[in-house]
């Protein structure tokens, strides 16, 4: 083993966690969605233990179905924060860790997104990240003027144009353009100004960006996506990708996978940190840790669970929930997703009621239940032989979890040098290990001596 590689870790804010019932364990802040003490408890816990980033999924929608009837009021939906105003609150009460939002090219404008992530590095100095997603579903178009979401092969087009539209946006100005010099009254060299002038098939960008160079030069750019079309895009632009296995070997198969694609698209693929979702359920003996999982398996309501599969089945209320699982809808509009889940309930022999149980708490992510030793063990294997660079942290129920996974967990990765004990840098690109961002102004002696 590489004793000089460690370890990645994020944490996945999904308001009070991924286990749909969370919200009635009297443990819970049921209003934690929209709690910024809660949220500050904790990022600073997160940061606490050294993790690399808080992330903020995000859809701009209410994505909750009344399939089966009754589901939507069971749920908790409809109260949340947008994520770059919280991170950017969040990042006044942090130091060193990194605030990964999400935003979608497909229902907003480069220039607005430019401005935003930039603004949040700068706030944050040089923490920030961006999730981009094309967004899939026809309500979420609905909210910005539009009927139906673009066909994917659109998306992936504009979304590849927004890039480097905002790539440019974030290098049109050199980094010693503003002078501020009081004395000849000179606040900024226009001659160091950069205006793109894009013109593409989805934008008509002129520039410059209205803000100074970002302190990473531009945020951390994340993805996820396990079609085609997703890993080509993130092999050409991403830095951390976030992935969906349950499986060793599926896990090694989409990592090596992954880094061919971004070795042939020209990048180091040491540059691109893969961290698939884990959600840990820890005990303090293998048969507590069992009985937890069982006792949140049976929390969750069956309308609720349901829902969680309708998207890839349709309503299966109908039907009888200890019998298997049907094919997939013809209309699925994330196929990838669907064909994990459906193949997770064929191998295991699940029934319907079993794959929601599934489902529901770490949707669809890889469950790790266990003592920490058992739960590391796992982690350390993923690690040490070609399926992950990290991991993606979902917690079952906040706040309680993040802290089980910090005095926990976080000291048993430590002790087998699998993790850090400080933080190595001052950006979240220097923390992940990452290169600085070369500069379309600078000379390759001049980058050689700038940190990330």
């Amino acid at each position: 083993m590489d004793v000089t590689r460690k370890m990645r870790l994020g944490l996945s804010m999904r308001g009070v966690g991924y286990h749909p019932s969370a919200w009635l364990d009297p443990a819970v802040p049921a209003d934690g969605a929209i709690n910024f003490p809660y949220y500050l408890e904790v990022a600073q816990k997160a940061e606490s233990g050294l993790l690399d980033l808080v992330f903020l999924a995000d859809q701009s929608a209410i994505t909750v179905s009344d399939e089966p009837r009754g589901a939507f009021g069971r749920t908790p939906v409809g109260a949340e924060f947008e994520p770059i105003t919280l991170l950017s609150a969040l990042s006044q009460f942090t130091t060193h860790i990194g605030l990964v939002a999400t935003a979608s090219t497909t229902l907003h404008q480069p220039f607005q997104l430019a401005r935003q992530f930039g603004s949040l590095d700068h706030l944050s100095g040089g923490r920030a990240g961006w999730n981009v997603v094309t967004s899939s579903r026809d309500s979420e178009a609905q909210n910005f003027s539009e009927e139906r979401i673009l066909p994917k092969d659109q998306r992936y087009r504009r979304a590849r144009e927004a890039l480097d539209v905002a790539f440019g946006l974030w290098q049109s100005w050199e980094e010693d353009a503003f002078v501020r010099d009081r004395a000849r009254g000179v606040f900024v060299e226009p001659a160091k100004m950069h205006p793109i002038d894009h013109v593409g098939e989805f934008f008509r960008v002129k520039g410059p960006l209205n803000q100074p160079p970002t302190p990473q030069g531009r945020p951390v750019i994340v993805q996820a996506g396990a079609s085609a079309d997703g890993m080509d895009f993130a092999a050409r632009y991403a830095e951390v990708v976030y992935a969906v296995q349950n499986r060793l070997a599926d896990a090694q198969t989409f990592y090596a996978a992954m880094k061919a694609r971004v070795a042939a698209s020209g990048r180091n693929p040491d540059d691109v940190k893969i961290m698939p979702g884990i959600l840990p359920v820890i005990g303090q003996t293998h048969a507590e840790a069992e009985d937890r999982y069982r006792a949140m398996q049976n929390e969750i309501d069956p309308l609720v669970g349901l829902e969680k599969l309708v998207r890839f089945f349709g309503d299966l209320s109908d039907r009888d929930l200890d019998g298997p699982p049907p094919e997939l809808r013809t209309d699925m509009p994330v196929i990838s997703r669907g064909e994990l889940l459906l193949n997770l309930a064929r191998e295991n022999g699940w029934s319907i009621r079993q794959l929601y149980q599934y489902t529901s708490i770490g949707n669809a992510h890889h469950v790790v239940v266990g003592t920490p030793s058992e739960i590391v063990d796992v982690m350390e294997t993923w690690f040490t032989e070609g399926a992950a660079d990290g991991f993606n942290v979902l917690p079952a129920k906040q706040p309680a979890d993040i802290h089980g996974f910090v005095d926990h967990i976080v000291p048993e990765l430590q002790n087998r040098g699998l993790f850090r004990t400080e933080y190595e840098g001052k950006t979240l690109r220097g923390n992940l290990g990452l290169p600085a961002v070369a500069s379309r102004h600078k000379h390759p002696q001049e980058m050689a001596a700038q940190p990330a």
